[in-house]
């Protein structure tokens, strides 16, 4: 099942309008708040120029890309945390999600109403991150009498130790109004945070929906969110999601004729992509051969027996080695034989840690 990114913002940011570009999908999208409910959810293929050169040297029986899942969460007013607008069971949404696409409209358009009255992008930041924080400061202080408690008792044990110091400094985090993801935890406290799906452990990337006039050098609106997310920790991609939508009515053929007239080289939503697969600590690895090519999602760091894992738990239990290049070698040299005359195909054991763009071939026995 793909990792999947929960789209969040105030009501008429854009949020729907992206997720149907996104997705080629029909999220519900109107001029008025609350016009999303229930959660919509696509499945996108992330773009791979990578693999696009592999299939053209292999001239394989199948494709298969690599995905994720997006998730289309309504919009959040003041006082969500406290039930307001459709309040915590949007919150419930957000926290089955791995990541945040926190869409700030940063374009003036008086046909276009804004929850608040007036285009504040700043402003929008801090509702969301504020109901966010107290939802977060409700969970953490729930736990901690209890946890302080047992930490305290005479037979203590260590966990429970560890328990109510990750509480401490999460508390003391939260209270200054900070998300929780620049905690600064031990290895045994970040299994506690872990357990108490706190929404702003999660990461969190700022979409600056534009205006065509600002997709190039951005606009006063687009300035501000990039200082605010540099202060926070978090990143920042700028797209017009009214021009995504646009090509993703396209045909195929029809698309780059339209970004050459806009002076685009790739359409927003495919940096869009690629800055969510980042900030869930992806990489990419391929399988390849004349039956099929695929496109595999690792976390970054994962040992070979791991990402033969993903494949079939047998890869993963059976394992003996992986016969690993990698795709520029592949590029460079112009067929897997030539890679392999050049020294540059190896057999790695259980401790070989995947490489973004590897190629590989699992030998495994169960």
């Amino acid at each position: 099942m793909p990792l999947n990114v929960g789209i969040v913002g105030l009501p008429n940011v854009g949020k729907s309008t992206i997720f149907n570009a996104l997705t080629s999908a029909k999220a519900q999208a109107a001029n008025y708040p609350f016009c999303t409910i229930d959660p919509n959810v696509g499945v996108v293929q992330v773009p791979d120029a990578r693999m696009d050169r592999i299939v053209t040297m292999v001239k394989p029986n199948s494709i298969v890309p690599t995905t994720m899942e997006f998730v289309d969460i309504a919009g959040i007013v003041e006082g969500a945390s406290k039930g307001e607008g459709l309040g915590n069971q949007f919150l419930s949404h957000i926290r089955q999600t791995d990541a945040i696409l926190h869409v700030v409209r940063c374009f003036h358009d008086d046909e276009v109403i804004h929850v608040a009255g007036k285009v504040s992008p700043l402003d929008d930041i801090d509702v969301i991150n504020t109901e966010l924080l107290l939802a977060d400061m409700e969970t953490v202080d729930k736990r901690a009498a209890k946890s302080e408690k047992a930490a305290k008792s005479q037979s203590a044990t260590a966990a429970q130790k560890s328990e109510w110091a990750a509480i401490q400094k999460l508390q003391a985090v939260l209270n200054a109004g900070k998300p929780a993801r620049v905690t600064e935890l031990e290895d045994d406290e970040k299994l506690v945070a872990r357990d108490l799906f706190l929404i702003t452990m999660k990461p969190m990337l700022y979409v600056a929906n534009v205006d065509e006039a600002g997709i190039a050098d951005g606009n006063e609106y687009t300035k501000l969110v990039e200082q605010r997310a540099a202060e926070d920790g978090s990143g920042v991609v700028r797209i017009c999601g009214a021009m995504e939508a646009e090509i993703a009515q396209l045909e195929l053929s029809e698309r780059a004729e339209f970004l050459e007239a806009a002076g685009l080289e790739e359409p927003g939503l495919n940096r869009l992509i690629h800055a969510a697969y980042r900030l869930l600590g992806l990489i990419t690895y391929f399988t390849s051969g004349v039956q099929e090519v695929r496109a595999w999602t690792i976390k970054r760091g994962t040992k070979a027996p791991g990402a033969a894992g993903v494949i079939h738990s047998d890869f993963e239990r059976g394992f003996i080695k992986a016969d690993a290049y990698h795709c520029d070698d592949l590029f460079r040299l112009g067929s897997e034989q030539a890679v392999k005359e050049a020294g540059l195909l190896k057999s790695e054991g259980k401790e070989y840690t995947v490489r973004d763009g590897d190629i590989l071939f699992f030998k495994f026995n169960v």
